[in-house]
């Protein structure tokens, strides 16, 4: 039985990799190493808790060297796929300390672990092995229209969450190219769908559209970015796995820009019409413009053309994964309300001010996070 750890596994992208994964026929085994921070719910993998012992969960973090050597003794993966990590962009300008702790040195232990463990294999085996490092397009910073980023772009990231992925990924590069360590490395665009943490933009909108609260938009509302269903990205990345070339990175994309503006007001449509008996129709009433998140990038784009090359295209067009991602919010009401326990949408983050996150006024509270 061929065996994969999966970092991250419980959060929103690594738990849809994970039910992607055990949901097909085939006999691999997953093991799941998650810290279940705040954005990390085990509820996210009761979807394959039947496949039994092919799924095993592990609580710890990827910096913990002496665990993540247990596991891979263990286990022994043929696999690692890394998405651990700190993700939310205002927090990271409030607090860039835990990103910088997981993003960076924890991507680091883990590559020390890793090639300790692959040092130890068959030459057959360690042909195989791969590790696989998730990335985002917001190393490259900002691309100004028409110019897309590819997989030769030169980093420029603003935000200090884009700094310490920029800097993991420079480890990821380093292993490969010192050590011969087997990586592969993947940027994706902005990503949604069902079980995501409640401060990013798309599960905000459609949870403040039920609940009648003022629906902030940063600035002037025309940032630009590609929306990747989770889906596409866990199909993608499947197939990163099994075709890509090591040492070799994958930018994965749908092709299709949204201004933000432009998303929201497409949420709200859906909202109006899936819920037609809420009083405080039309929901697109709710949006306000707010102050705009210091350093903000007006635009992401990715040149996913290698990525299709080998065999990938997005399947899910945005029309129909926002209707379908509304559904499941409305069908979960409780999922959301036990991540979010202690979580407050109405407090404005990312205004640099460090610790002491200052709050909004009511007009204007949330936690929306518009990348």
């Amino acid at each position: 039985m061929e065996r994969l750890l999966v970092t991250g596994g419980a959060g929103f992208i690594g738990s849809a990799f994970v039910r992607r994964v055990l949901g097909d026929a085939a006999a691999d085994r997953v093991v799941v190493l998650d810290k279940l921070t705040y954005a990390g719910s085990l509820a996210s993998l009761d979807a394959v808790r039947s496949v039994g012992s092919r799924l095993h969960f592990v609580r710890g973090d990827i910096g913990d060297r002496a665990l993540v050597a247990q596991l891979l003794a263990e286990h022994r993966p043929r696999a690692i796929v890394n998405f651990a990590a700190e993700s939310h962009v205002d927090r990271s300008i409030d607090a860039p300390a835990p990103f910088v702790m997981t993003n960076v040195v924890g991507t680091a232990s883990l590559l020390e672990a890793t090639l300790e463990y692959w040092r130890t294999l068959s030459p057959t085996d360690r042909e195989r092995f791969r590790l696989l490092h998730i990335s985002t397009d917001e190393v490259f910073g900002s691309i100004a229209a028409p110019n897309r980023a590819d997989e030769r772009s030169p980093y420029a990231p603003s935000s200090p969450y884009a700094a310490s992925k920029a800097a993991g990924d420079y480890f990821v590069r380093a292993f490969h190219r010192t050590c011969g360590l087997p990586t592969l490395l993947t940027y994706s665009t902005n990503n949604y769908g069902p079980f995501q943490f409640p401060e990013k933009l798309v599960p905000v909108v459609i949870l403040n559209a039920l609940e009648g609260r003022p629906i902030p938009l940063f600035g002037d509302g025309q940032h630009q970015r590609d929306w990747l269903h989770v889906e596409d990205h866990s199909d993608a990345l499947r197939i990163v796995l099994e075709r890509g070339q090591t040492g070799d990175a994958y930018c994965i994309a749908s092709g299709r820009h949204h201004m933000n503006r432009e998303l929201v007001a497409l949420i709200c449509d859906e909202i109006d019409r899936q819920c037609a008996a809420l009083p405080h129709r039309p929901t697109s009433a709710l949006v306000q413009q707010v102050a705009d998140r210091p350093g903000h990038d007006r635009r992401y784009a990715l040149d996913a053309s290698k990525v299709r090359a080998l065999g990938w295209q997005a399947r899910i067009p945005l029309e129909q994964g926002i209707r379908e991602t509304v559904a499941w919010y409305l069908a979960n009401r409780q999922w959301v309300a036990e991540i979010s326990r202690g979580f407050d949408r109405a407090a404005r983050m990312g205004l640099g001010l460090g610790p002491q996150m200052s709050q909004m006024n009511a007009d204007e509270s949330s936690s929306l996070a518009s990348n």
